[in-house]
């Protein structure tokens, strides 16, 4: 077992007797347990695939597509009428 020495804000100060008055734990218990989640957090982040986050964003059917792939050209076409009005 380590000593360490931590410097809090006044927000972190006020978070930390919030914690510790809510749970009843010591400062050592709360700085653990939030230590423990942060490192859950960062290891359930690392495990995503950047598919996993693609996945989750439903573009719906051709995404924001405003023509297929083939008619490419049309697209532009009117892409250009809708944004200068011709």
């Amino acid at each position: 077992m380590s000593v360490r020495t931590v410097r809090l804000d006044a927000e972190a100060e006020k978070a930390l007797a919030h914690i510790i008055r809510t749970t009843g734990l010591t400062i050592s218990g709360a700085l653990k347990q939030g230590l423990l989640v942060l490192h859950a957090q960062l290891a359930q982040q690392t495990s995503q695939a950047p598919y996993d986050i693609y996945a989750t964003l439903d573009l719906g059917p051709g995404g924001y597509a405003t023509a297929p792939s083939t008619e490419t050209r049309r697209g532009v076409q009117e892409a250009l009428k809708r944004k200068l009005g011709r």
